[in-house]
């Protein structure tokens, strides 16, 4: 009987205010740190990144030069000389798409849209053409139906892709991929697997208004035997992908609705990533700070005035939110002893409320400060501009809150 997937209990153990006062706590001496037994690859997109110089006081006295990514002064230059070929995320997504449909005739496509005018953002375009009207299914304005009919084609043996013209639409089919994707592999003693991926962008976009605005890895959490995935670069976008399409488990996989045009050279030779890994985005030494999807973007920004600053952050971009890596993420904790979480979920009962409950019950002993988790604020969100950034995480309340962790 095959694996299920269980979540940690978001409300379990909630993460601390994102403002305190650390001379509260006392924080405790260091501990040696066993020898890291694995090595990660680093996906780099369009910049460089060194580790910075290694400390243990929390500050440094001069400034560290060239230890986060920048940006080349000539792009086209710098991913010239480069092997493999240049894609855009959704590109990139529709290539790791067209490859697993190529290679096994069980794999199909469904939802609105998703046939001959390609997708609400392009990720299924030409793929009607080349393999017809029924393996590319255009579907009705009906996500209850059309997701209940491909969990159904899941049990027959199928694999199909369900793709969400908006996240959010997906709530409409909640009862189906609860009581059905989730559920029906243990509730049928095992007779059925659900090989099904679902997936499609959310997340907050560019004055999308408050229902199309959903980060739905809240919800969707809780839910026994479903697998999440969330994708952030073009390189880990088609490793994912294919990697959820050949699983024997039902994945959602998460797309954020700003990172579709992300560019960036992948590899000519396959490659599938693994579902349940996290990527070390910059290795540093003094606060681990766990991130997914957009919240990279933001994270990377705010340790270049980081390092600037002298601190010198390990940058880790989860990518399963569930189950989490706890591996990759309980050795950075050894080492550096604090932990921030950067989210663009809600805070209340989020990834980062779940992240904060199993870093509690697995290393508590090894944290030197509480945990900090920067969410977005419980609130609908606005459709203004000026506003709608006021409820997600920006930047510069990063880099304060490393500030407070490493006083």
């Amino acid at each position: 009987m095959a694996s299920i997937f269980q979540g940690v209990g978001a409300a379990t153990a909630l993460s601390s205010s994102t403002s305190f006062d650390t001379k509260k706590f006392q924080f405790s001496t260091r501990r040696s740190l066993p020898e890291r037994k694995t090595s990660f690859v680093v996906v780099r997109s369009g910049a460089k990144m060194n580790s910075g110089s290694s400390r243990t006081d929390g500050r440094a006295d001069h400034l560290v030069t060239n230890a986060v990514a920048t940006k080349s002064d000539n792009p086209a230059a710098s991913t010239a000389s480069k092997p493999g070929h240049e894609l855009l995320l959704f590109e990139a997504l529709r290539e790791g798409l067209e490859e697993e449909m190529e290679r096994d005739a069980r794999v199909c496509v469904m939802g609105e849209d998703v046939g001959h005018y390609g997708g609400s953002y392009k990720v299924t375009k030409g793929l009607a053409d080349k393999y017809g009207d029924l393996r590319v299914l255009d579907t009705p304005i009906a996500e209850n139906s059309f997701t209940g009919m491909g969990i159904g084609a899941a049990m027959t043996g199928l694999r199909p892709i369900i793709e969400g013209m908006n996240m959010g639409f997906l709530l409409l089919a909640f009862n189906q991929i609860s009581n059905n994707c989730g559920m029906l592999h243990y509730t049928s003693g095992g007779q059925f697997k659900i090989p099904v991926v679902i997936r499609g962008p959310g997340g907050v976009g560019r004055q999308l208004g408050a229902e199309h605005s959903q980060r739905l890895e809240s919800y969707f959490q809780s839910i026994p035997g479903i697998q999440m995935v969330a994708c952030s670069t073009p390189y880990n976008a088609k490793g994912l992908m294919k990697a959820a399409i050949r699983s024997d488990n039902p994945v959602i996989l998460f797309e954020h609705v700003l990172l579709y045009n992300l560019k960036e050279r992948i590899p000519d030779e396959e490659y599938v990533l693994s579902l349940e890994e996290a990527e070390m985005v910059r290795p540093g030494e003094h606060v681990t700070i766990l991130t997914y999807s957009r919240m990279r973007y933001h994270v990377m920004q705010a340790a270049k005035t980081l390092v600037n600053k002298g601190y010198d952050p390990e940058v880790i971009d989860i990518r399963s939110l569930k189950p989490f890596d706890l591996y990759t993420i309980g050795n950075s904790i050894k080492k550096t002893h604090r932990v921030l979480i950067v989210e663009e979920c809600m805070r209340t009962g989020g990834i980062g409320a779940s992240l904060t409950a199993a870093i509690t019950e697995n290393f508590h002993d090894y944290l030197d400060a509480p945990i900090v988790c920067l969410s977005s604020q419980d609130v609908p969100t606005p459709y203004a501009g000026t506003l709608e950034e006021w409820t997600v995480v920006q930047p510069p309340q990063i880099v304060a809150a490393v500030e407070q962790l490493c006083r």
